[in-house]
């Protein structure tokens, strides 16, 4: 299922031990479009430091009570490598925050979250001396990696440009509450022509320009502007997503990628 990004603003994250804080902001990768971290304010509890969250600490969502529970604990947050979610999160850091809580490095295959290959913990036979060569090597390759991470919030407000002209401006992101992909932006074009919300995937984008704060497509005016209307009270079921996607003579998404791997790297890990 779909889930609005500003819906996940404000939500509570609950620790095995109590609260956490509250979620502020996304870092997305704008490669793939899938969220890595979840940028937490952590309250008084913590001085109101900025925590980095991982999707792979996420349980499932508590939907009716607004909270995200998470499998780690308080003691963890408070030890957990100090990031500046003010500054670009380098692969280096990512590295230490995935060795600190013991998870896989997502970057390297050739799904969403990997293919799982590191996973930093002893291996099933124990064989710890092999996890670490893999680890180091691993860190090798990939230390100068640009990770690409953006600000899900940068990203609201900036105007789309179809390929003959302006369009709108970004309004939201819906998340895959299954692998934290984005699946859509959400974009207002009612400031251009009178007209209502409507919805783009990543792959219709050609190219951002982050220093002008524009999303450039590969559509033309009129294929957005007859595009059918986003109705953020109504759910987006398949159906709809398959009116899009013929709209645009796009091939769709979950017709071209594996299985959610998100799931399979949480069985892996434990709860």
């Amino acid at each position: 299922m779909l889930r609005s990004m500003q819906e996940l603003k404000e939500y509570k994250m609950g620790a095995t031990d109590g609260e956490v804080g509250h979620v502020t902001d996304f870092f997305f990768d704008d490669a793939s479009w899938v969220i890595r971290y979840l940028v937490v304010e952590t309250g008084s509890w913590l001085m109101s430091r900025r925590v980095l969250i991982s999707p792979y600490s996420v349980l499932p969502p508590d939907w009716l009570h607004r909270r995200l529970p998470v499998r780690i604990n308080r003691e963890q947050v408070k030890n957990s490598p100090d990031i500046d979610t003010e500054k670009p999160v380098s692969r280096q850091h990512e590295m230490n925050y995935a060795d600190y809580y013991g998870y896989p490095y997502y970057w390297g295959g050739s799904g969403f979250w990997g293919d799982g290959l590191y996973i930093p913990m002893a291996t099933p036979d124990g064989n710890e001396a092999t996890a670490r060569e893999t680890a180091e090597l691993v860190a090798l390759q990939h230390a100068k990696d640009d990770p690409h991470l953006r600000s899900c919030g940068a990203i609201i407000g900036f105007h789309i440009h179809a390929s003959d002209g302006d369009i709108g401006h970004v309004q939201g992101m819906l998340v895959d509450e299954d692998t934290w992909a984005l699946r859509y932006l959400v974009v207002d074009t009612s400031n251009w022509w009178g007209g209502h919300r409507v919805l783009i995937a990543p792959n219709w984008i050609d190219n951002i320009s982050w220093v002008d704060s524009k999303v450039f497509l590969n559509l033309t005016q009129q294929a957005v502007k007859s595009s059918p209307a986003f109705d953020s009270t109504a759910e987006l079921n398949r159906t709809l997503e398959m009116d899009l996607h013929q709209h645009y003579q796009r091939s769709a998404y979950w017709e071209n990628e594996p299985s959610p791997e998100v799931a399979k790297n949480h069985d892996k890990l434990g709860t």
